[in-house]
C-alpha cells in the first residue's frame, strides 16, 4: 500500500503543477460538463443550455488546440557532451577553485579553501521571507520540461531549501550570513535541471541554453549563487562509517531521478525546511548545524538507522554540480555507534524503499585515499575499484571531502 500511495502522490503532484499553469483549459472543460448537466434535468432552458454547451465546446476545442500548439512549440534534446568548463571560468571570488570532471558521472566545481572555511563552522544563515518563484524566462518551458523529466521516474513536489549565497572565506571578521529560501522540488526541475537540455523553438529554430543564459555572468564567468535566478536546491550527502570501519553505501533503484542504479552516499538528498529548525522548534542559526541535520535525516531515512545510532557528523566539503545548473552540494563524514552487522540488518523507511535497492558495505581506507589524491591520482582511480566504477558523483565527492578532512586532522 505504501508504494501505491507514493505513486498516487507523485501523479497528484505532477497534475497539480501542470494544472496550476493550464487552468483555463480545465475551466473550459468544467463549462462543457455543466452545459451537459443543465440539459438533462429540465426542458425549460433547453435552448439556452444547448447554446451554452455549443459555446463551451467551441472554447474548449480552441483551448485544446492552442495547448497542443504550445506544447509542440519546443524541442528538447539531452546534452551528451561533457560540461564545457573551458568556456565558463570559475567565479573570481572562489579561491583556488577548479573543475573536477569524472567521466560518465559529471563535473563539479571544488575549492579546497572553501572546504577549509567550512571546517571552521563560522557561517550563519538567514531565511528569506518570500518563497522562490520561477522567473518568467523559465515559466514558459516549465509545463514542457516536467513531463520530460518525469518520464519513467517518480517525482514528488516536496518542500526543499535553495541557496542564495556562497560559503566563501572571510578574512578576520565572521562571514556574512548566507541567504536561504524555501522552494518546491519542481522549481528545481524546471530551472537547475534545464542545464542538461538543449531547448529549441520549433517555429524559429532559436535555441535556449541555460548554461549561457543563467549560469554565465556579465564577465563570462560562472555566476555566484548570490546572483543566480535558479532554485539552486541544496544537496546534502554524507558517508557513514561503522564502528568496525565499514563504509555504508546505498544501491539506488531505477526510479531515482538522478544517478539511478549507481551507489549513493550513506545519506543523500536535499535540504528541507524542517532541517532549518531545532527539535524544539527554534530556528537554527548556523549553516553547519542545518546541513548536518539534513545529512543525518537522509542517512536515517535511507539506511534504517536511528538518530541514536549516529555518534557525530562533520561538515567536510562543498561543490557545485555543473550538469545540474551548478547547484550547491555539501558533503559530510559521519561516525556511527553501531557495527556493520547491525547496519546490515536495517531497512530503509517505507517511503524510501522505492528508491533504494539495499545497502552495501565496503572496506575503505580514508587516509590512503587522501594520500593518493594529494599525489595527483584521479579521484575515480584513488578509490576502491567497485566504488570508482559504480559510485555516483555525490559519493565520489563525499569520499574526496572526507579524505581531505581526515588528512588535515592527522
Amino acid at each position: 500500500m505504501g508504494k501505491l500511495t507514493r505513486r498516487a502522490r507523485a501523479k497528484a503532484d505532477y497534475l497539480g503543477f501542470i494544472g496550476a499553469r493550464e487552468w483555463p483549459l480545465a475551466a473550459s472543460g468544467v463549462g462543457v460538463a455543466l452545459g451537459v448537466v443543465t440539459i438533462l434535468p429540465s426542458a425549460v432552458g433547453v435552448v439556452l443550455s444547448v447554446v451554452a454547451l455549443a459555446l463551451g465546446v467551441a472554447t474548449f476545442t480552441r483551448d485544446v488546440r492552442l495547448l497542443r500548439r504550445r506544447w509542440a512549440g519546443f524541442e528538447f534534446t539531452t546534452i551528451a557532451a561533457p560540461f564545457p568548463t573551458a568556456e565558463l571560468p570559475p567565479p573570481p571570488a572562489y579561491p583556488d577553485a577548479a573543475y573536477l570532471a569524472v567521466p560518465a558521472r559529471g563535473t563539479a566545481l571544488v575549492s579546497a579553501a572553501i572546504d577549509r572555511e567550512l571546517w571552521a563552522e563560522r557561517h550563519t544563515i538567514d531565511i528569506a521571507e518570500e518563497p522562490y518563484r520561477l522567473p518568467p524566462s523559465l515559466k514558459a518551458t516549465a509545463p514542457h520540461v516536467l513531463p520530460l523529466r518525469a518520464r519513467g521516474r517518480l517525482l514528488f513536489n516536496g518542500p526543499i531549501v535553495g541557496m542564495r549565497g556562497d560559503p566563501l572565506p572571510a578574512a578576520g571578521a565572521r562571514p556574512a550570513p548566507i541567504r536561504l529560501h524555501r522552494a518546491r522540488f519542481f522549481d528545481a526541475v524546471c530551472s537547475n535541471e534545464l542545464a542538461a537540455l538543449r531547448i529549441t523553438r520549433t517555429d524559429t529554430g532559436e535555441e535556449y541554453d541555460l548554461r549561457k543564459a543563467e549560469l554565465t555572468d556579465t564577465a563570462g564567468a560562472l555566476r555566484e549563487l548570490s546572483s543566480s535566478a535558479l532554485a539552486d536546491l541544496v544537496g546534502v550527502s554524507t558517508v557513514a562509517f561503522t564502528t568496525d570501519g565499514k563504509l555504508v553505501t546505498v544501491r539506488q533503484s531505477p526510479l531515482n531521478s538522478v544517478s539511478g542504479l549507481l551507489l549513493a552516499p550513506s545519506g543523500s538528498g536535499s535540504l528541507e525546511p524542517r532541517d532549518l529548525r531545532t527539535p524544539d522548534g527554534g530556528p537554527r542559526r548556523f549553516l553547519h548545524t542545518a546541513i548536518r541535520a539534513g545529512m543525518e535525516r537522509e542517512l536515517c531515512e535511507e539506511s534504517g538507522l536511528t538518530p541514536e545510532d549516529v555518534r557525530e557528523t562533520k561538515l567536510a566539503g562543498f561543490a557545485r554540480w555543473m550538469e545540474r545548473g551548478a547547484k550547491p552540494e555539501f558533503f559530510g563524514l559521519t561516525r556511527l555507534s553501531v557495527d556493520s552487522a547491525e547496519v546490515a540488518r536495517r531497512r530503509p523507511v517505507s517511503g524510501e524503499r522505492l528508491y533504494s535497492a539495499g545497502l552495501t558495505l565496503f572496506d575503505v581506507d580514508l587516509p590512503a585515499i587522501g594520500a593518493a589524491l594529494a599525489a595527483g591520482v584521479p579521484l575515480s582511480e584513488a578509490l576502491p575499484p567497485r566504488l570508482g566504477e559504480d559510485g555516483s558523483l555525490p559519493l565520489l565527492l563525499a569520499l574526496r571531502a572526507a579524505a581531505a578532512w581526515q588528512a588535515a586532522r592527522v
